[in-house]
């Protein structure tokens, strides 16, 4: 996923992590290498349930981890591969390393944001499936930069499925078909199967994760599940069930 306020020259090796947390919500950490000539903002929709407050989502600075995705690659070196009107009250923004963040609960409390960082009103109708969803709002600096992992918990309408934001906009126009370069890692709440299982770290992740810098996020004792999304596919977000099969559409 990337959905930008403003055009963007390139977006590169994206990475997304995904666990359940306590009570129906779900860790989320984001990553990439973006180069863009204006501040922007990029924009992840969240599947919240509705009427979700201003402060349902927590942000985790991850800026003492900025390798929190180089680590987790390495727990998979050896293995195989089996194939977002009238004058209103600001958003409350929050400081989450070198970057600044807001949720922003409904489409029309995009008003409540800087111009630069909300994205032509038109958009969202050909999204009609967010009308109802609340959005992580992150505020980028113009220039060419790796972005140290965005993190954050959210609550969850369906507790039963993982939620990757892996939908494309970066030019104010949703696409059918958009090109990935996504690696998607994510912890089970139970072991996978052998056989549905995808790829699966060679050893639980407190053996290659510095768990103690990933403020919670990792569960050291179980093992992590790498999905790769590469090359020409329809513009969709990604779900993970309770059989951890990857969806494209939602459910």
């Amino acid at each position: 996923m990337c959905i930008f306020s403003l055009p963007v020259d390139s977006v590169l090796g994206t990475n997304i992590f995904a666990r359940s947390s306590n009570g129906n919500r779900q860790y989320l950490v984001y990553s990439m290498t973006i180069s863009a000539r204006e501040d922007l903002a990029m924009v992840l929709p969240l599947p919240v349930p509705p009427n979700s407050p201003e402060r349902a989502v927590r942000f985790i600075s991850l800026e003492s981890y900025p390798n929190f995705f180089t680590d987790m690659d390495q727990g998979f070196v050896k293995c195989r591969s089996q194939s977002f009107g009238p004058a209103m009250e600001n958003l409350v923004v929050h400081d989450v390393g070198s970057f600044q963040a807001s949720f922003v609960p409904t489409i029309p409390d995009f008003a409540r944001l800087d111009k630069r960082f909300r994205l032509p009103a038109n958009t969202w109708d050909q999204l009609p499936i967010y009308q109802d969803y609340g959005f992580a709002v992150f505020k980028l600096k113009r220039g060419a930069n790796t972005i140290h992992p965005m993190a954050f918990e959210f609550p969850r309408r369906n507790p039963d499925l993982l939620y990757f934001p892996t939908v494309h906009i970066h030019d104010g126009q949703v696409h059918p078909e958009a090109h990935f370069d996504h690696e998607l890692y994510y912890q089970a709440d139970a072991e996978i199967d052998e056989h549905v299982r995808m790829d699966r770290s060679t050893e639980p992740a407190g053996h290659f994760m510095d768990t103690a810098k990933a403020e919670g996020i990792i569960e050291p004792t179980k093992f992590c599940y790498k999905e790769r999304l590469y090359g020409p596919l329809p513009n969709q977000d990604t779900w993970i069930g309770n059989l951890r099969k990857l969806r494209r559409r939602a459910p």
